[in-house]
């Protein structure tokens, strides 16, 4: 049977690339038709996305990446998470007077990691020098690109933040005094000048491709990109999210300590698919742990998108996170039990408090007999249901809460690239006017409260909420796929590969399919509040099943049809004729898929 979806599913045997914002796939797919491959088209597109989706992103952000690379015939995960500064102890912020890490301003910057993670692909599996990847974003930089709605609600939204607070972001973002109009031509010549300079420093080194990139690195990280970050933090002091002025942490030290890191993925295979995350230093593995509890139900009887359906896979959701916020952190600073998190009898013994009413409480399991710790309370307001959780980016009532981008490649090589650029938001934290961009704000993600997995440590990574997928078949690569939505990606990627898995639909029908999602644990963003037994789902789902979920306890909030969800994919069959495919999302009008 037919199934309408919004746009076709690409098909074809060259190229596809899939993310958030159109002009980003159209530049990867540049890169693919004058011969560069799949890394080389990611990273060309995700410096274009810091460019047109600057409320969703920027070079002050933080990268995971997971790849598949033909040549070496194995999945790598790449990490681009900053980690905390040197000086980033509980008891400085405690100090202040704070119990909480701001959700804006230079308190919760932590090291900005998506530039060395671009850089780490392009040098260790790509083939185009750094400036000719560069050139794209800068020329958007320098002559300016289209406004989508978003960005001009994001500045209208902190328009009074910018004009009493942040001077340096009203002086970019509302270069003529006023919030920009959709539509209109935005510039950042700034960013464009600091780019130009990157891309000097990797053009006139001599020894080759490798050797700009090196130079372009050093620039970055301890040349004059970091040592203008460093003077911004130590001199300056902003209005932040707690109402109080507060200088940053960063030191140049911290930057020129970091560097991006690549690992082994983490894995569960699940009906014929092998399906990979990072580590436990973001929350990719609540992916797997769903799969895991999932496996013992029969969801294609169940029906696609019944009431059964919703609720086993909602409470499976919340058990899963339940352990993220129990077990979850940086591995290099806290002991993180993920292979019992993820053995079967572990898992056989959390499925057995799936049943069929929903669940109210928070409910961390006891691996290996090890007791969970979870904070002593979710200081600040429960989290409303709707405006700000996953989207839009800005809450209706002012609060920020930056959202994300996310972007696929797949080549005529084999190689596949999942990647979910994020933070460095434009309404994150004030401009540092020598460079154009502002810092992420990834270190509102630590707590306060000492003795947790996720709790402040100096030097660690926030467990991140940024979770690009891949999965395999057979051990070949099949797909790339992933969506913005901070707690919800892994339950907006996980609906599309169940879509996929057990509702047969391709993966533009699977993109296109309601989405709904858990709000019930508490949030990884400032004020870190909860709702327990709230649930969300797009108007599209049958109000049948909507009211069968309410007589099961769960708290539905029903919102508008297509509000959920921004997903992108791309996938190879591992049979003849060998055909790569892609989807993108249509909600929000902006992501978009090309291909041939």
């Amino acid at each position: 049977m037919s199934v309408f979806t919004t746009r076709p599913e690409l098909t074809g045997d060259f190229g596809m690339v899939a993310s958030t914002h159109w002009l980003a796939s159209a530049a990867g797919m540049s890169v693919l038709e004058r011969g560069g491959n799949a890394f080389d088209a990611a990273v060309t597109a995700g410096f274009v996305l810091q460019v047109v989706e600057p409320h969703l992103n920027g070079p002050g952000g933080d990268l995971p990446v997971l790849v598949w690379n033909e040549t070496e015939g194995r999945a790598t995960a790449v990490c681009g998470q900053g980690t905390a500064p040197a000086s980033a102890t509980i008891e400085h912020y405690t100090g202040l007077g704070l119990d909480l890490v701001p959700g804006t301003g230079l308190l919760a910057a932590t090291v900005p990691g998506a530039f060395g993670a671009w850089l780490l692909m392009l040098e260790r599996w790509g083939t185009w020098p750094l400036e000719d990847v560069l050139a794209p974003a800068i020329s958007y930089a320098e002559n300016g690109f289209p406004a989508i709605g978003r960005i001009a609600e994001t500045i209208g939204t902190v328009e009074r933040t910018f004009t009493e607070d942040w001077p340096t972001s009203a002086a970019v973002w509302m270069p003529e005094g006023r919030v920009p109009a959709a539509g209109s031509r935005l510039r950042s010549p700034g960013l464009a000048a600091t780019y130009r300079r990157i891309a000097d420093a990797a053009r006139s080194t001599s020894g080759g491709r490798e050797a700009g990139i090196a130079a372009a690195r050093t620039a970055w990280y301890s040349g004059f990109v970091a040592e203008a970050i460093a003077r911004f933090c130590a001199e300056t002091a902003w209005r932040d999210s707690s109402g109080r002025e507060h200088g940053g942490l960063l030191t140049g030290d911290d930057l020129a300590g970091w560097a991006a890191t690549t690992e082994e993925p983490l894995g569960y295979d699940y009906h014929g698919a092998r399906v990979l995350k990072t580590g436990p230093w973001g929350q990719g593995p609540v992916f797997l742990q769903q799969l895991a509890l999932l496996s013992g139900f029969d969801l294609e009887a169940a029906g696609f998108l019944s009431a059964d359906y919703i609720h086993t896979v909602t409470e499976a959701a919340k058990l899963a996170f339940a352990d993220r916020e129990a077990w979850y952190g940086d591995p290099e600073h806290t002991e993180v039990p993920m292979e019992a998190l993820l053995g079967a009898d572990y898992t056989t013994a959390r499925r057995g408090l799936i049943g069929a009413e929903a669940s109210l409480d928070l409910r961390p399991g006891s691996p290996d007999g090890r007791s969970p710790v979870l904070p002593a309370s979710a200081p600040g307001a429960s989290a409303p249901i709707g405006d700000g959780v996953g989207e839009p980016t800005v809450r209706a009532d002012g609060r920020v809460s930056g959202d994300t981008c996310h972007l696929d490649v797949a080549d005529r090589h084999g190689n596949l690239v999942s990647a979910t650029p994020s933070g460095g938001w434009l309404q994150s934290s004030p401009v540092v006017p020598e460079l154009g961009f502002c810092l992420g704000t990834r270190a509102q993600m630590f707590w306060l409260e000492p003795g947790l997995p996720a709790s402040l440590r100096p030097g660690s990574r926030p467990r991140t909420t940024l979770s690009p997928s891949l999965a395999l078949r057979d051990g070949r690569p099949w797909m790339a796929f992933g969506t913005p939505g901070g707690d919800q990606q892994d339950q907006w990627s996980l609906n599309f590969l169940l879509s996929v898995v057990h509702g047969g639909l391709n993966l533009q029908e699977a993109v296109d399919a309601p989405m709904f999602h858990s709000v019930h644990f508490p949030s990884s963003f400032y004020p870190r509040g909860s709702r327990p037994g709230g649930m969300v789902v797009e108007e599209r789902v049958d109000p049948a099943v909507v009211a069968e979920l309410r007589r099961r306890g769960h708290d539905v909030d029903v919102q508008g049809p297509w509000s959920l969800g921004r997903l992108s994919a791309v996938s190879r069959d591992s049979a003849a004729p060998g055909f790569l495919r892609a989807a993108a999302n249509p909600r929000g009008a902006q992501g978009y898929a090309v291909g041939r």
